[in-house]
């Protein structure tokens, strides 16, 4: 701490990433990345942009972007938000987008980050309990039911770290139930088995969905997000991002981005190996013991019969595999979120695990 800090900068609790450790020989399954590399048009469109035009400013609205967004899901251009990655977008949407007079709700498993943007901003708000297994229960959202008022509502679809998904039409019943407030579905690993509420979001005005080409797209180091929802919504993203940073998305993450989403086959190639080797790792894990929740994401939240989840995932480290563990709450920290791989990387460490139990 420093005499020249701020007040409101000695109580702020930073969020804390995934350890990009360098360490040769890794087995990295800590951080959610795609295994596979990004689309080859997307590489081949950056490469293509490098030149003289980097001297010149981006285009501040991204319209190459925003319009590959908006043919890709087949919604109008202005309902498409764009920004450097979902987390700078998130970061606009708890600042514009929910009421700071009342709690926002959020589940009490989920993205660590949601409570650092309600700090940052001076937001009240209210961690509702997962069910015994681990799922959201939307009757805990709507007033209706007994749930208190809110000032917004955001949930990660499938959750984060449970990878636990929700059913659309849970979803739109809690989108409709709160008519009052702005319902967020954060949905940065949605294409790996969950259901998109992005059609819902053409119906209800109230909807916001963010997504991340970090995931499923394997662009993690470009730093590309985006919201899609009502045009009223969108116009308080832009206001707040033009007060903020005018140019959040550089020349090369514009086209490699575009370029991404209209490479169709590939994205549904990646998702489908990826969701096969997660099918098969679970298979593996649960014959070692492991109880593995249900999972529509690219990692896996598993917890072992009779061995703690900072054993395992120190031991595991000793082996040089990476995997990652949450200490809070309290009744997630038998478990471990492991990334799904290559099948190579998952035999690492289906082998690491193998040895440490025996």
């Amino acid at each position: 701490m420093s005499k020249y800090w701020s007040d409101f900068v000695h109580d702020l609790v930073p969020y804390v990433p995934g350890e990009q450790p360098k360490i040769a020989n890794l087995v990295k399954l800590n951080t959610n990345e795609n295994p596979y590399p990004p689309s080859s048009k997307a590489i081949a469109a950056m490469q293509a942009e490098l030149g003289e035009n980097l001297r010149r400013y981006p285009d501040p609205t991204s319209a190459v972007l925003v319009d590959a967004i908006a043919a890709n899901f087949n919604v109008p251009r202005e309902c498409v938000f764009v920004g450097n990655g979902s987390d700078e977008v998130l970061a606009h949407v708890f600042f514009g987008l929910f009421c700071h007079e009342q709690p926002i709700l959020f589940p009490d498993v989920t993205y660590s980050f949601y409570p650092v943007y309600c700090g940052l901003y001076g937001i009240e708000y209210t961690q509702v309990q997962l069910d015994e297994q681990y799922r959201i229960c939307v009757d805990d959202y709507l007033e209706e039911a007994g749930a208190e008022a809110n000032g917004g509502i955001i949930l990660p679809n499938p959750n984060a770290p449970t990878g636990v998904p929700l059913a659309l039409s849970e979803i739109e019943r809690l989108v409709a139930g709160n008519s009052n407030s702005v319902v967020v579905i954060d949905e940065a690993y949605v294409d790996f088995g969950a259901e998109s509420a992005i059609a819902l979001t053409q119906k209800y005005p109230n909807l916001l969905v963010t997504q991340t080409l970090s995931k499923s797209r394997s662009l993690a180091g470009l730093r590309v997000g985006y919201a899609i929802g009502h045009p009223a919504l969108i116009e308080a993203l832009v206001r707040i991002k033009d007060s903020f940073n005018s140019y959040p998305l550089d020349r090369l993450a514009i086209v490699g981005a575009a370029a991404a989403l209209q490479d169709r086959d590939y994205f549904a190639a990646t998702c489908k190996a990826v969701i096969d080797s997660r099918d098969a790792l679970v298979a593996e894990l649960s014959v070692l013991g492991f109880d593995v929740l249900p999972s529509a994401a690219n990692f896996i939240f598993a917890r072992h019969a009779t061995r703690g989840g900072a054993e395992l995932a120190q031991a595991l480290r000793e082996k040089a595999v990476l995997v990652r563990h949450f200490r809070k709450p309290e009744r997630i920290a038998p478990f471990l979120r492991i990334t799904v791989g290559l099948p190579s990387e998952n035999a690492a460490l289906v082998a690491a695990l193998r040895e440490i139990l025996s």
